[in-house]
């Protein structure tokens, strides 16, 4: 009896266990399928992840290597690098500046398929309306087209880096220099710049505007006025100061902004030298400096230097000053007051004859100037004026003049401005051609100018 009650827990026991373990296998079965579908899935994503980073692999093997520029060479252990001060560059040596070099790659700023170079157009055009008397006289400020609307610049300028060392710039223009449908193409500027010479000097060489005082340097749709003032167009020529040569820079290490120049040129320029000779040049040469007053003002001054020979081998000499002053308040974008004057002191030994016709050298000292203000109380308004007053530099007589101007500024690359002109002469020989008068002349201007492309910016 105690057999069968044993054998009847035993059964019962087995019974009720058979649903639980058979629960617990279909448990495991069901985590056993989810642990192998999350294998598969990061089975498939570590597959891709290996792909995807194959691919890249792939592209950066294929890709062609970047030229880049060489290393700078390393500091010179001489006794002019051990005495430069700390944070300076010391310049590099003859021989570094003769080892061949890689040309300076700007693929990386760029990308594949541009120009490693900037280009940019000016457009400058002029129009102006003054008395029948002066028109007749060919007499006006831009002498042969009174009462003309015409074009007087359109620039392409093509400038950039050659390699770490030099620089390279060429500009080409077209304009109206005689009435008609004919417009004037030429080559203006084309010269090449070594910016790392020893002992910290730069050497800009080929045809440039020579860097004599303020406005010379400067093109016709850059100037802060219609018309180039009178001092220069008077003592250098309607195209002002433009030869052939080399300029020299050097920017010593002073606790003062100092800029020293020294050119040499050919001396083309027909109404101030003419020789066009180097063995009797044209030299130049000019000191500016620049200080900043405050944290809205500063001011720019120096003095310039040509002295060369004319075409019939006498002296002449032209020193000149420069001064130029900016106020911007804070926060303004553009200066509020700008003050500028530059002048043009002339020494030139000339042939003169009296009735005999004998012919006797003397010394002529002629002396001019010009003075500046404009006022840009808004950014898209500047109001503005100048006065010259100069001397001729072989005949007697003088000349002054004021010019008040308004300037409207759509953007920065668009200009308008409006100028009146009156010009008061001493004297009406040279200007008396063809039976008419331009001793007193009134003249209304007006320029157009923008800009296309790439601009540098013009210092101060």
């Amino acid at each position: 009896m105690r057999v069968w009650i044993i054998t009847g827990l035993l059964v019962g026991l087995v019974i009720s266990a058979t649903p639980v373990g058979a629960q617990e296998a279909e448990t495991l079965r069901r985590e056993l399928e989810q642990m192998r579908k999350q294998f598969e899935n990061a089975q498939q994503q570590y597959q891709k992840a290996i792909e995807t980073l194959s691919e890249r692999l792939r592209r950066l093997e294929t890709r062609p290597e970047p030229v880049v520029a060489p290393p700078a060479p390393p500091p010179p252990t001489t006794p002019l690098a051990q005495g430069l001060g700390q944070g300076q560059m010391a310049p590099p040596s003859a021989t570094d500046i003769l080892r061949p070099r890689q040309p300076f790659g700007l693929y990386q700023q760029r990308g594949t398929g541009q120009l490693l170079f900037d280009m940019g157009i000016a457009g400058d055009f002029v129009g102006n309306i003054t008395q029948p008397n002066v028109d007749k006289a060919n007499a006006g400020t831009f002498t042969g087209r009174e009462n003309r609307f015409f074009p007087r610049e359109v620039e392409l300028a093509l400038f950039g880096q050659i390699d770490p060392f030099a620089r390279g710039e060429v500009r080409i223009e077209a304009g109206e220099e005689t009435p008609g449908p004919e417009t004037t193409v030429r080559l203006a500027e084309a010269h090449l710049t070594l910016l790392t010479l020893p002992y910290g000097l730069q050497l800009k060489m080929g045809q440039m505007r020579a860097r004599f005082g303020l406005t010379n340097v400067i093109h016709e749709h850059d100037l802060p006025f219609v018309d180039r003032p009178d001092v220069l167009r008077v003592f250098f020529g309607e195209e002002g100061l433009s030869e052939k040569g080399a300029e020299f820079t050097w920017v010593p290490d002073l606790p003062f902004y100092l800029e020293a120049l020294a050119g040499v040129f050919n001396g083309d320029n027909e109404t101030a030298f003419g020789r066009g000779k180097l063995n009797e040049p044209l030299v130049t040469g000019r000191l500016r400096s620049f200080l900043e007053l405050s944290d809205t003002s500063a001011i720019q001054f120096g003095a310039s230097l040509a002295h060369g020979t004319t075409a019939d081998r006498l002296r002449s000499t032209l020193i000149g000053y420069e001064i130029k002053y900016k106020y911007r308040p804070d926060g303004w974008l553009h200066p509020l007051l700008t003050l500028a004057s530059e002048g043009i002191y002339s020494i030139r030994r000339v042939e003169v004859s009296d009735d005999t016709a004998v012919f006797e050298k003397r010394t002529r000292d002629r002396f001019g100037w010009y003075g500046h203000a404009e006022l840009q109380p808004l950014r898209r308004w500047a109001f503005g004026a100048r006065y010259d007053s100069t001397q001729y530099p072989v005949n007697p007589g003088w000349q002054w003049a004021v010019e008040p101007y308004v300037s409207f500024f759509p953007s920065e690359f668009l200009r308008f401005r409006l100028a009146y002109k009156h010009t008061d002469r001493s004297h009406r020989d040279g200007f008396t051609d063809n039976g008419g008068s331009a001793r007193i002349m009134d003249e209304l201007l007006f320029q157009a100018s923008f800009i296309l492309g790439a601009h540098p910016a013009h210092p101060f």
